[in-house]
């Protein structure tokens, strides 16, 4: 049954590659680019749920490279021009399978372990033909805790050398107020609206206990980062408004938490949403939603 599910479904994605393409979502400008205000994420793709192992497991087992581009491939077709991805995982060779298809995605890379602690390896990706290169987040919360901000500006200033765009991520909206005080050199951010690496003193302080296993989602943060977004004169890509898949029960909720997204982020801002169309077309599903939202919204 399940390989006749996934069977069905790899067919499903190959026939909406081939149907009409619907017409690009609204766009924003980023630098010299117009990225759609919905931006395909990549954490689906190679096992990052957000949620525990055996679900990592479940979505790195279906997402074969074949998946992936059948996915980025909808997306072109369903008004979608931009990918956010990481470093880690297969994200650089499924690009360049992807675009040796014929994909036009725009691209946009978040940092892995190998290019924070090498920075030599920066203009080697940049090479590849990307919108921009980022920070990542968990990275910025701990390096920002343990004060080393300097490492921090030592890697976007590289990424400022390489000829790309420069990025910073962070789940704290304390970050962004404050590099937006001390005019840090970043052309945009990844913003996470849920602080999900506060650190667990923190958490005691708050709740007088931590939860124990996994990352904490409050309700309470959203109005916070979002509140940090509004006030930042950059364009924000916010990431994470259905909380890693937790605010997904029903349709209804789903379109909630983008009108909530749209309407508390900036007319320049985006919003990044990662994809696991095994069961549904969460692609059409998705833009279909964000055409809705956005239209009410204009």
């Amino acid at each position: 049954m399940e390989s006749r599910r996934s069977f069905l479904t790899s067919a499903a994605l190959v026939a909406a590659g081939s149907a009409q393409a619907a017409p690009p979502l609204p766009t924003v400008r980023l630098g010299k680019y117009s990225v759609t205000r919905l931006i395909i994420g990549a954490n689906p793709f190679y096992g990052y749920s957000h949620f525990n192992r055996l679900y990592s497991q479940h979505m790195l087992e279906w997402f074969t490279a074949e998946r992936v581009c059948q996915t980025l491939r909808q997306c072109e077709q369903n008004g979608i021009n931009t990918w956010q991805f990481s470093q880690g995982g297969r994200g650089i060779e499924d690009l360049q399978r992807f675009r040796a298809e014929g994909g036009q995605l725009h691209a946009i890379l978040l940092s892995g372990r190998p290019m924070e602690e090498d920075l030599a390896q920066i203009p080697k990706l940049a090479k590849l033909g990307l919108v921009g290169m980022v920070h990542h987040g968990g990275t910025t919360d701990r390096r920002w805790r343990a004060g080393e901000q300097q490492k921090i500006r030592d890697f976007l200033k590289a990424v400022r050398d390489s000829g790309v765009l420069v990025g910073l991520s962070t789940h704290n909206p304390a970050v962004v107020e404050a590099t937006e005080e001390q005019g840090w050199d970043i052309d945009f951010y990844m913003t996470c609206v849920y602080y999900v690496t506060r650190p667990t003193e923190e958490l005691h302080k708050m709740l007088g206990q931590r939860p124990p296993y996994g990352e904490v989602f409050l309700p309470d943060d959203p109005p916070r980062m979002y509140r940090a977004v509004r006030q930042s004169k950059k364009t924000c890509l916010a990431f994470k408004v259905l909380a890693a898949g937790r605010v997904t029960d029903s349709p209804k909720q789903i379109e909630e938490a983008f009108r909530l997204a749209y309407t508390s982020i900036k007319p320049q801002d985006a919003v990044i949403v990662g994809m696991y169309p095994r069961y549904s077309d969460q692609v059409r599903e998705n833009t279909e939603t964000v055409r809705r939202v956005l239209g009410k919204a204009g």
